[in-house]
């Protein structure tokens, strides 16, 4: 199982990619695997401006339902596009092709509080 260095990580499985203001939000391989088959993603906040915990979307697979929440403080720049019709990205390519929203930051301060890979390691074992 992989968790790339230069991504930082949330206890609630997300991984984030940040590039000054803005960051891409995934869900880590870890996640992925324990949700198994991914057959659909709903995230119906593009646009929207939430704080750090809420709800942004959920991922359905084949036998459960799991939401997706904000790793920080920010607005809901977009949606990836190519999950609508190949929502097993997230399976196959969790931190490339699999992403899922892109966020503008707007509390910095919250990056602090983020795993480094070393950290989500230890956390999921």
């Amino acid at each position: 199982m992989s968790f790339p260095l230069d991504l930082k990580y949330t206890k609630d499985h997300e991984w984030l990619n940040i590039d000054g203001d803005i960051a891409i939000v995934g869900i880590t391989s870890f996640a992925q695997g324990e949700l198994g088959d991914i057959v659909y993603v709903d995230v119906d906040t593009e646009g929207e401006e939430l704080e750090q915990e809420a709800v942004f979307g959920s991922v359905e697979a084949v036998k459960t339902v799991s939401d997706l929440f904000m790793p920080m403080n920010g607005e809901v720049l977009e949606y990836n596009s190519l999950l609508e019709d190949n929502p097993e990205l997230i399976n196959t390519d969790p931190y490339g092709d699999g992403w899922i929203i892109k966020i503008s930051i707007s509390d910095h301060s919250a990056i602090n509080h983020l795993l480094s890979s070393e950290d989500y390691q230890k956390l999921v074992g």
